[in-house]
């Protein structure tokens, strides 16, 4: 019972961990109909960034981590503006295609760089217990990294519904057209929501460095990951990336605990197929794109 009772919280922990992964991907996908295949890849682009600058330039994992959000936001930036703007109103498959050449790119770009040797980024809390009682044990890390993934999430969601901001990106989601009659300048709209996308990602990629590390290559694991988490919550909503990923992390321990740590990703995905046949576009999706 009582390796029952951990294996659900440490779900709902991982969970929370996941939906930082993909919240990012929801994001673009909600207000621009766009499946960003170089979300994986730039998430641990930013995780690389985050290693050196703590230890080559800074000392502080806060410090790096501010200065990648800029770096971050100035590369998907210019990357949606100069590469995925020009392509996006020729339909779905050129812009994706322009974001798969990315993920290529950064991929072998790190593997030339730092080959594939397995990296991480140092962690105070790895060691600290927070909770150590006879029915569950819950790590410093795991514990943060929920509380800054929900923060995260809140914080974006309170950014779409609340501010200027959210809701010229709110208009450009339900209709391009409407939007740009409304002088909302749409493309300048997608870059900046790419940008903000990528900072998700920032985060996201310091909290996997320090909980798993990470490889040149982990870009595009982490990428289905944050699909599974998307479909599950519905793409395009924020908080239905909190729920998708909660439900993917206690699925995938669950199914350590009853058939073994061998088959938890395929029980994971398993769940996933089985939401998808009772609610296609997800639990939350809230897609109304035009």
């Amino acid at each position: 019972m009582e390796l029952f009772v951990q294996s659900v919280i440490s779900g709902i922990l991982l969970g929370g961990l996941y939906a930082a992964i993909g919240v990012g991907l929801s994001l673009v996908f909600g207000i621009m109909g766009l499946t960003n295949i170089a979300h994986g890849s730039l998430m641990i682009l930013a995780s690389f960034f985050i290693m050196i600058l703590s230890q080559q330039a800074t000392g502080s994992v806060i410090l790096s981590l501010i200065l990648t959000l800029a770096i971050m936001a100035a590369i998907s930036g210019l990357a949606q503006g100069f590469l995925v703007n020009r392509v996006l109103d020729k339909g779905a498959e050129p812009a994706l295609l322009v974001t798969f050449g990315i993920a290529i790119i950064i991929q072998n770009a790190l593997q030339l760089a730092f080959g594939a040797d397995f990296k991480s980024i140092a962690s105070p809390f790895a060691s600290i217990n927070v909770v150590n009682s006879k029915w569950v044990v819950i790590t410093g890390e795991y514990l943060l990294n929920f509380i800054i993934s929900v923060a995260v999430i809140f914080a974006l969601h309170f950014i779409v519904r609340k501010t200027w901001f959210g809701r010229s990106i709110r208009a450009a989601s339900s209709s391009v057209v409407a939007a740009e009659l409304m002088g909302i300048n749409t493309k300048r709209t997608y870059v900046l929501t790419m940008s903000l996308a990528t900072m998700t990602g920032c985060i996201g990629g310091l909290l996997v460095g320090q909980t798993f590390g990470f490889y040149s290559y982990s870009g595009m694991s982490y990428l289905i990951i944050a699909f599974g988490v998307v479909v599950i919550g519905g793409m395009g909503s924020i908080v239905g990336t909190l729920l998708g990923g909660v439900i993917l992390g206690v699925a995938q321990l669950l199914g350590a605990y009853f058939f073994g740590s061998g088959v938890q990703i395929l029980i994971g995905y398993l769940t996933l197929l089985v939401i998808l046949t009772l609610r296609p576009r997800g639990l939350l999706s809230n897609m109304t794109r035009k």
